[in-house]
C-alpha cells in the first residue's frame, strides 16, 4: 500500500512505491557522490595513481554499503581493489595544461579545454567503473577471466598509444605527456572484452561512470574559472577535483543500482582476499606516503607556517604517516584476515567499519600534508570532515531496489550531443566572465612550443 505522511504545513499526501524507490535511489547516489567527491578532493593533495586509487576505492566501498547486498560483502576487498586500480590507472594522465586551455579567453581554446577534460575525466570513470562492475559480475559459475582481460588491456594501451601518438601525432597537450592515449586504448580493449563476454551490467556501469566523471571534470574547470574571477580566496582547484568525484560517483552508483546482477557466493576463501586486503591497506597507502611525505615538501610546508627549524614537528610530520599506515594495517589484517575462518563472510558492520576507518585515515593524511592540523589557512580541509559526518548520517538510511533501466543507442547519442552543447554553453559563459587569466594556455592560435621545451 502507498505510504502517507502529514505535518502542520502540508495536507496528507500519497507516496507511491515508485516514488519511494526513486527516493532511495537518489539518496544512495548522493551518498556515493559525497564519498567519492570527498575522497577525490583529498586526492588533490597527493595526485598520481596512488592517490586516485585510494579515492576510487573509497567510492567503491560506499557503493557496496548503500547497495545492501550481503552477497557482495564476502568479496568486498577484491571488488574494491578492482575499482581502485581502475580509477587509479587514470592517474598517469597529464591534465595541468588542459585546465589552462579552459582558462583561455577565446571560445575555441576554452571549449577544447573543457571537452578534453570531459575525455580525461571520462577515462577515469569509465575504467574505474568498468573494473568495479566486472568484479561485481564475477561469480563462481561465471568468473571473469582476469588474466585475459589484463593482457588485452595492456595490448590495447600499447597499440593505441603507438598509432595515435607516435604515428598519427594526435596530441592533446603538447609538449606534456600523452598518456591519455594509453588509458583510451585500455578502455577500448576492456569494452571489447565486456561485449564479447556479455558483461552488459559492467558495461553500463562503465558508461555512466565515465559520463559522470567526464562531465564533473569539465564542469569543475568551469567553476574554477568563475571562482578565480570572483576573487574569493578559496582553493577552487579543489572544487574541480571534488566535482569530478561527485559526478563520477553519481554515474557509477546509477549504473550499478539500475542494472541486474547475478547472485554471488555468500562466502569466499580467505586466501583469495589476502592480496586485495594488502593492496588496499598497505601497498597503496605506503606508496602514497613514500611519494608525498618527503623531507623537502614537509620542510617547505612547515616553514611557511612559521614552525622554527629544529622543531620536532618536522620529524613527527614526516614519519607519522608511516606509523599510521603500519598501525592500521595491523588492525585491519587481524580483524579481516587472521581472526576470520577459512571461508569468510563479512557483515555490513564490518564493511562499514573499514570504509569509515579508511576514509578517516585519508582525511588525516590530508591534514598532515597540508599542515591543517596546526593552521586554518586551508579552510577546504575541514569540509572533508563535514562531508564525512553527513555521509555517516545518511549511509545507514539507504535501501535501494535494483531495477534494469534500459537506454537505447539513439537516446545515448542524443544525450551525448546535449552534453557537448551544454559544455559549449559553459565555455561561452566562462570566456565572457574574464579577460586573460593567470595560468591560461593556448592550444590553437598560439606560437608553437619548441620540441623538448617545458612549461
Amino acid at each position: 500500500m502507498p505510504a502517507k505522511y502529514t505535518n502542520k504545513f502540508y495536507s496528507t499526501q500519497i507516496i507511491t512505491p515508485k516514488q519511494m524507490k526513486n527516493r532511495q535511489l537518489y539518496l544512495s547516489m548522493l551518498v556515493v557522490a559525497l564519498s567519492l567527491g570527498t575522497a577525490w578532493a583529498i586526492r588533490g593533495q597527493f595526485g598520481h595513481e596512488h592517490g586516485a586509487a585510494w579515492a576510487g576505492g573509497i567510492g567503491c566501498l560506499s557503493l557496496l554499503l548503500v547497495a545492501k547486498r550481503s552477497d557482495w560483502y564476502a568479496k568486498f576487498f577484491s571488488v574494491t581493489m578492482a575499482g581502485a586500480l581502475g580509477w587509479g590507472l587514470g592517474g598517469i594522465m597529464s591534465y595541468g595544461v588542459v585546465v589552462g586551455y579552459g582558462r583561455a579567453d577565446d571560445f575555441i581554446n576554452a571549449y577544447y579545454g573543457l571537452m578534453m577534460l570531459f575525455v580525461i575525466g571520462g577515462l577515469y570513470g569509465y575504467i574505474g567503473g568498468g573494473l568495479f562492475g566486472l568484479a561485481l559480475s564475477s561469480t563462481a559459475k561465471n568468473p571473469v577471466k582476469w588474466a585475459n582481460l589484463i593482457v588485452e588491456m595492456v595490448a590495447g594501451a600499447i597499440l593505441f598509444y603507438y598509432f595515435m601518438i607516435m604515428e598519427f601525432e594526435w596530441f592533446m597537450t603538447p609538449p606534456r605527456s600523452e598518456a591519455w592515449a594509453i588509458c583510451f586504448g585500455a578502455a577500448v580493449a576492456m569494452t571489447w572484452f565486456m561485449v564479447r563476454h556479455e558483461r552488459n551490467s559492467a558495461l553500463r556501469v562503465a558508461v555512466f561512470s565515465g559520463l559522470g566523471g567526464g562531465f564533473g571534470f569539465a564542469f569543475g574547470n568551469f567553476l574554477q574559472v568563475l571562482g578565480s574571477v570572483s576573487g574569493i580566496k578559496f582553493n577552487f582547484w579543489n572544487v574541480m577535483e571534488y566535482t569530478l568525484g561527485f559526478f563520477g560517483g553519481l554515474g557509477m552508483s546509477y549504473g550499478t543500482l539500475t542494472s541486474t546482477w547475478e547472485q554471488s557466493e555468500s562466502s569466499q576463501k580467505k586466501s583469495s582476499q589476502l592480496f586485495p586486503l594488502l593492496m588496499l591497506v598497505l601497498i597503496i597507502p605506503f606508496t602514497m606516503w613514500q611519494q608525498n611525505f618527503e623531507t623537502k615538501r614537509i620542510f617547505e610546508m612547515l616553514t611557511k607556517l612559521n614552525v622554527s627549524e629544529g622543531s620536532p614537528l618536522f620529524g613527527l610530520t614526516e614519519w607519522s604517516g608511516l606509523v599510521l599506515i603500519l598501525l592500521f594495517t595491523l588492525i585491519w589484517f587481524y580483524k579481516y584476515y587472521v581472526s576470520q575462518p577459512n571461508n569468510v563472510t563479512y557483515s555490513y558492520k564490518e564493511v562499514h567499519a573499514f570504509f569509515t576507518g579508511h576514509l578517516i585515515l585519508y582525511i588525516v593524511f590530508s591534514y598532515i600534508i597540508t599542515g591543517a592540523f596546526i593552521s586554518g589557512y586551508r579552510p577546504e580541509q575541514y569540509l572533508y570532515t563535514l562531508n564525512l559526518i553527513v555521509i555517516l548520517l545518511l549511509i545507514n538510511k539507504t535501501q535501494p531496489s535494483f531495477a534494469d533501466h534500459t537506454i537505447g543507442l539513439k537516446k545515448w547519442s542524443l544525450s551525448m550531443a546535449v552534453v557537448a552543447v551544454f559544455i559549449a554553453l559553459l565555455a561561452m559563459i566562462a570566456i565572457s566572465s574574464h579577460d586573460e587569466l593567470k595560468g591560461a594556455q593556448k592550444r590553437f592560435g598560439a606560437e608553437p612550443v619548441e620540441e623538448g621545451a617545458t612549461k
